[in-house]
């Protein structure tokens, strides 16, 4: 039994016309005439006299009225718990990231948005490649990721920062020059690569120097790779980002020519992106600059 046409008979009854009940719900006459008739075929008998002087309740209708009436206040209170629920909800923002960008980027970021936004929760899932995040992404398993910038793809990327290679090597490693470490003093050593998949980004750039060095695959995490470095089984290239807190006991120093790589954020469409994840978006630009000037 549909409630407009409970709520079409009680407005008639009440106001003793259907014209007038047409008016205040907005049908036309004929229309609700049409949705009474429909009612007193479902329920098998007469709700209503039609006179001349308008229409009223018969007496079969009076005793329903009570639960008609009941039956229409039990469906407001359902629709509003449901708007109430639906508004309460718990949105979920899921977010994929390399650790050191989780390490260091994604407290900050996550502390600020739930302070403005403590009903959004943040999903996160740590790379253990450099491609996973995007794969992740492209598939729909991910609403945003947290990378450094790779082949161009079906996605839009947003610039947070350049994360600058640092020369990694052991503390007693004859350094020469005004400071930095030419990259082309990696040509022929023992390079450690960290971490597996996030090759890429360094080789990337040896590539566009023209750097050969006698590269050892590692399959261990980046502190470990350090900590291979101070005990003098090769050198490495990290980032300033990668290498924050691990880098007391072997010498780290900026790359000549400077190099970098590109961190920002990815999602498969800005223009279509969720009013939530925009707002995250704008959050993590905010954080990441306090973040790059402290």
């Amino acid at each position: 039994m549909e409630s407009k046409k409970l709520e079409a008979l009680l407005m008639a009854a009440d106001l003793g016309s259907f014209t007038k009940a047409a008016e205040v719900l907005g049908y036309t006459q004929s229309g609700l005439t049409h949705m009474m008739n429909s009612l007193e075929r479902e329920v098998g008998f007469p709700l209503l006299d039609r006179g001349r002087h308008g229409v009223r309740l018969t007496e079969e209708g009076e005793a329903l009225v009570p639960l008609m009436r009941a039956f229409l206040r039990a469906g407001t209170a359902l629709n509003d718990a449901v708007e109430r629920l639906s508004a309460s909800r718990s949105e979920t923002i899921r977010v994929a990231a390399y650790a050191s960008l989780a390490m260091h980027w994604l407290p900050a970021i996550i502390q600020t948005f739930r302070a403005e936004n403590p009903n959004v929760d943040v999903d996160i899932r740590m790379a253990d490649h450099v491609d996973a995040p995007y794969t992740l992404l492209l598939q729909g398993k991910m609403d945003v990721i947290f990378v450094s910038r790779q082949e161009p793809g079906p996605y839009d990327w947003v610039h947070l920062k350049d994360d600058a290679m640092y020369a990694v090597l052991p503390k007693d490693y004859p350094v020469k020059g005004d400071g930095t470490f030419s990259l082309h003093e990696f040509d022929g050593s023992e390079f450690l690569m960290p971490a597996q998949g996030f090759d890429k980004d360094i080789l990337r750039i040896f590539d566009r120097e023209g750097v050969h060095a006698n590269v050892r695959p590692t399959v261990v995490d980046d502190a470990t790779v350090v900590s291979m470095v101070e005990h003098g089984l090769g050198i490495s290239m990290m980032t300033e980002l990668t290498l924050k807190g691990r880098a007391e006991h072997v010498l780290t120093l900026p790359v000549s020519p400077a190099a970098s790589r590109e961190l920002g954020l990815a999602v498969r469409s800005l223009s279509e992106a969720p009013e939530m994840l925009r707002r995250f978006i704008a959050c993590t630009k905010q954080v990441v600059r306090e973040l790059s000037v402290s």
